[in-house]
């Protein structure tokens, strides 16, 4: 299985970032994909994630700036992020949970967002 993102970078604060994951390997349609985020020095928080049937779920802090959405005929899931704030500058990790464990099992490396004040 391989969960590979790219979108990342450095943006000023109240910019927009659109991540993208791409995964292979696994049966993409009937996964749960999701975001979730490093802060530096801080654990890791879950944003959001994305069901077969095409259900979301997100995190109460999110406020309506960030958007999952994905392309099961692409094997990818994409995170568009509005109205950024200095506070979400992160490591962005995909995740998967492939076998309705109700967690994840496969991650991305990740891909390092940056926002500046």
């Amino acid at each position: 299985v391989q969960v590979v993102e790219s979108g990342g970078g450095l943006v000023q604060a109240g910019g927009s970032l659109r991540l993208t994951c791409e995964v292979s390997g696994l049966t993409f349609s009937t996964a749960a994909a999701g975001w979730v985020r490093q802060p530096p020095g801080k654990g890791r928080e879950f944003l959001c994630t994305m069901y077969g049937d095409g259900s979301r779920y997100y995190a109460d802090f999110i406020e309506g700036r960030f958007t999952i959405s994905r392309d099961n005929a692409k094997n990818t899931v994409y995170l568009q992020m509005d109205s950024l704030k200095a506070e979400a500058t992160a490591v962005y990790c995909c995740a998967i949970d492939a076998n309705d464990a109700l967690e994840y099992e496969y991650y991305g490396q990740g891909t390092q967002v940056t926002v500046s004040s």
